[in-house]
């Protein structure tokens, strides 16, 4: 069995495909975060900082966030919710200097624990991306389809809980 945390916690097969990490993504909210760490909405209300590692300011890369759970993580209907996408972004920068295509909007948790993932990709070219009509029921796998960003180079899930309890998402 797989002791991958993005296996574990059903990001692989919900959101992405099995892929091999090949770069080094860093994102701090309050505290940078792991696999299944744990932040209340109140946390996650302005945009995180990501980093990504590197020294090659001419390699580029595509960040995408969603909420595998939305609206609810028993019945997911609006998987995947459309957080935040931004494009071109340097090597060894962080997001602030990449194109902001979908702006970012906070995660919000109104039921149960919500799985919300980050998916870094590595740009062959630079691109001009549209932002797509709406945020709910996007698919990740399908739009790094269609722009042939091919597969993730890193991804990292963090847990958004609402202020009062959780519930509702069994670990």
């Amino acid at each position: 069995m797989s002791r991958d945390p993005l296996v574990l916690g059903e990001v692989v097969g919900d959101v992405l495909d099995q892929f091999i990490k090949s770069a080094t993504m860093r994102v701090v909210y309050e505290k940078e975060l792991t696999n299944g760490t744990r932040l209340k909405q109140s946390a996650v209300v302005n945009a995180p900082l990501i980093e990504i590692g590197g020294r090659d300011v001419r390699t580029l890369y595509t960040l995408v966030m969603v909420d595998a759970d939305a609206p609810s993580p028993s019945n997911p209907t609006q998987r995947e919710y459309l957080h935040w996408l931004v494009t071109d972004i340097p090597e060894g920068r962080d997001a602030r200097f990449g194109n902001e295509i979908v702006s970012y909007e906070a995660p919000r948790a109104s039921t149960g624990i919500h799985r919300v993932v980050f998916t870094l990709f590595r740009q062959e070219v630079q691109q001009t991306v549209y932002a797509p009509g709406w945020r709910p029921n996007f698919n990740t796998r399908d739009f790094a389809s269609y722009y042939n960003l091919g597969s993730p180079v890193a991804a990292i899930y963090f847990n958004c809980i609402r202020e009062q309890g959780c519930g509702g998402r069994r670990f």
